[in-house]
């Protein structure tokens, strides 16, 4: 059987650890794009190239089957954001439409910060999406840039990603400091290794002409509050946390539902923070 060939454009954190899953899986070869191909797992092809420069993306596998974006911005600011999910994917569009590639499908990392929802109510798929913020406006018109593009594509709006190198509750947690059991905050998360595990899974889905939609938020099963995150954190690291002197994290409060994912039948490595 001819190999599955997968380009992950923005190979970082999340791309590398899905790289290493569908190399476990002996069907697919897999390039990784991205500047420093040093930091790629073994048996990645490395494409090195920045997504920035249209002109100078590199050579490219003759066919592709699927193309994973997966790019991370350089920083918080708008038109660092402008850069890695619009300027990046229209390159990557741009390439694949010059060159005549005809993935069967594309798949993008967006966001749950896509949802304005602020009042620890229930988000699906289905939910409105007004975002106040520079970064869930950015995303959805890259999700839009898709949506017009040639291709067939699916985005899966990742909550809080943590995993190995994501500390910054970690290290909130082991200066001491908590955050207020009231007003309840919701928060929504998951880990590197089920972002990655999400995306293989959809792809082989796609690969056995089983249904994929447009659309999956890429959650944990329990939508938990800062608060509770925080104290568990603090039990495990035997921190005691000042839960009056610091605010919660400014993050939005919804709950997030992973029911349209399961309904495919994904299993979690990590179904909730505390697994």
């Amino acid at each position: 059987m001819n190999k599955i060939n997968v380009l992950i454009a923005g190979c970082g954190d999340v791309g590398c650890e899905l790289a290493r899953q569908l190399l476990a899986m002996k069907c697919f070869n897999v390039w990784g794009l991205r500047r420093d191909i040093s930091k790629l797992p073994s048996g990645v092809y490395p494409i090195q190239a920045d997504l920035f420069q249209e002109d100078a993306l590199a050579q490219w596998p003759e066919h592709l089957d699927y193309v994973v974006y997966s790019a991370a911005s350089d920083g918080s600011s708008e038109e660092q954001y402008r850069r890695a999910y619009i300027s990046g994917l229209q390159s990557i569009l741009n390439r694949l439409k010059k060159d005549k590639y005809n993935p069967r499908r594309i798949l993008f990392t967006s966001s749950t910060s896509t949802f304005h929802q602020n009042g620890g109510e229930w988000i699906t798929e289905a939910s409105e999406t007004c975002p106040v913020k520079f970064n869930g406006k950015v995303m959805l018109k890259a999700e839009a840039l898709l949506r017009i593009s040639p291709f067939p594509a699916t985005a899966i709006r990742f909550g809080g990603i943590y995993g190995p190198g994501r500390n910054r509750l970690i290290n909130r947690v082991l200066k001491g400091e908590g955050c207020p059991k009231e007003p309840t905050i919701y928060s929504n998360r998951i880990h590197q290794k089920d972002c990655a595990g999400i995306i293989a899974h959809l792809i082989r889905r796609d690969m056995d002409n089983l249904p994929v939609d447009n659309l999956y938020l890429g959650i944990d099963s329990n939508p938990a509050t800062t608060h509770d995150v925080l104290q568990w954190l603090g039990k495990q690291l035997g921190v005691s946390l000042d839960n009056v002197n610091y605010p919660s994290p400014p993050r939005g409060n919804k709950r997030c539902s992973n029911q349209r994912i399961v309904e495919t039948g994904y299993k979690y490595y990590f179904p909730d923070f505390k697994t």
